[in-house]
C-alpha cells in the first residue's frame, strides 16, 4: 500500500526548471524570456514558433543577457514621517542602489527601491527587520542599452510578438529593450 502511495504522489509532482530564452523581435528590438518548465522541449518549441511567425529570431543562450541587468525590486509601505534621505543612507549598505517614493491607487505612499540581484535577501531582510509592510518582492530586468523607439505598425507588430510570448503557460517574464 505505502509504495503504491508513493508512485502516485511521485507522477503527480513535476519538476520545474528556470530557463531563460532571448532573441530578437522585429526591427531589432531585443527580447528577454524567463520561463518556469517541466518540459524544456516543448517551452522552446513555442517560445521558437512564435518568435519565427511574428519575424522575429531565437538567439543562443546568453546572446542578450549583457543587454539586460538583473536586479531585484521591493515596494513597501511609506510609514509616516520617514525622512527619505536618512533612508537612503541605511539602505545603500545593503545593496540598494535607486529609491523613490510613488502614489498607489487608495493614494497611499509607497517605497520603491531597486538593488544587486545579489543582495536580495540581505534587503528583503532589513524591511521585514524594521517594520515596514512589504507589498511586492520581485526580480527584473532593466535594459542596459538605448530603448528603441517604435511608432504605428512597427510598434504593434513587436507588441503582438510579446503578447503571444506571454501567453504560453510556461513563460513567467517578457523584458524588452522596447520603450513603452
Amino acid at each position: 500500500i505505502e509504495r503504491a502511495i508513493k508512485n502516485a504522489m511521485g507522477k503527480d509532482q513535476k519538476d520545474y526548471k528556470e530557463v531563460t530564452y532571448e532573441g530578437y523581435g522585429p526591427f531589432g528590438i531585443a527580447i528577454f524570456v524567463d520561463a518556469a518548465t517541466d518540459n524544456t522541449t516543448r517551452t522552446v518549441a513555442n517560445v521558437r514558433a512564435v518568435f519565427n511567425k511574428f519575424g522575429g529570431t531565437l538567439g543562443t543562450s546568453g546572446s542578450l543577457d549583457f543587454m539586460f541587468t538583473h536586479k531585484s525590486v521591493f515596494t513597501f509601505t511609506k510609514k509616516e514621517g520617514l525622512d527619505m534621505d536618512e533612508l537612503i543612507l541605511d539602505l545603500i549598505d545593503f545593496g540598494v542602489e535607486e529609491i523613490f517614493e510613488e502614489e498607489n491607487e487608495n493614494e497611499e505612499m509607497e517605497i520603491v527601491l531597486y538593488g544587486e540581484f545579489t543582495a536580495f535577501n540581505t534587503i528583503q531582510k532589513w524591511i521585514e527587520d524594521n517594520g515596514y509592510e512589504l507589498i511586492a518582492a520581485e526580480f527584473t530586468r532593466l535594459p542596459n542599452v538605448a530603448l528603441k523607439v517604435l511608432e504605428g505598425d512597427a510598434k504593434a507588430d513587436v507588441e503582438k510578438l510579446i503578447e503571444r510570448i506571454e501567453e504560453d503557460d510556461d513563460v513567467q517574464n517578457v523584458y524588452t529593450t522596447m520603450q513603452p
